[in-house]
């Protein structure tokens, strides 16, 4: 197996202290403007936002508004929306940016390398067949060829409403 060592994670992995309701990103979010905060689509019980810090082009997160920090502690109504969310999500995602495949996961808690541990967010990133390169692991710099607000602006405006 191929290892590829990428010290420059240890910040997200080292910072100890996790953020609680009063100064958690994704309480603070849907307060503020849609714009302001990258948020694509509001649900009752969770939205969709993009990620500050992507992975890749047009990587988003679906957090419940509740601030509750593991799955398990999620109500059935807040499981279900952000699965639905997760959903139109992709589907947006192919439609706008024709990405070809996504990741799409949880980190649960601080051990798994969660950056935000206090608050339950689910990670979708696009991919594309080329859409790696040396950059990231040499430079310390991730390409993306879009500016956050841009794709906030073309994701919400394909949302589905209602």
């Amino acid at each position: 197996m191929a290892r590829l060592w990428v010290p420059h994670r240890m910040v997200y992995v080292a910072d100890h202290h996790q953020p609680d309701h009063t100064d958690c990103p994704f309480c603070e979010a849907p307060k503020r403007s849609d714009e302001d905060a990258l948020i694509v689509a509001r649900g009752e019980t969770a939205y969709v936002l993009l990620n500050l810090f992507p992975y890749n082009n047009g990587h988003m997160l679906v957090c419940p508004y509740r601030h509750v920090s593991l799955y398990d502690e999620a109500t059935r109504e807040e499981v279900a929306e952000v699965a639905a969310l997760t959903q139109v999500a992709m589907r947006v995602a192919r439609e706008v940016m024709g990405c070809q495949g996504f990741n799409i996961g949880m980190n649960q808690g601080e051990i798994a390398g969660a950056g935000v541990a206090a608050h339950l967010h689910q990670h979708i990133v696009p991919r594309w067949a080329a859409d790696s390169n040396f950059f990231p692991i040499i430079a310390k710099t991730k390409a993306l060829p879009q500016l956050l607000g841009d794709v906030r602006a073309s994701f919400a405006a394909a949302w589905p409403h209602p």
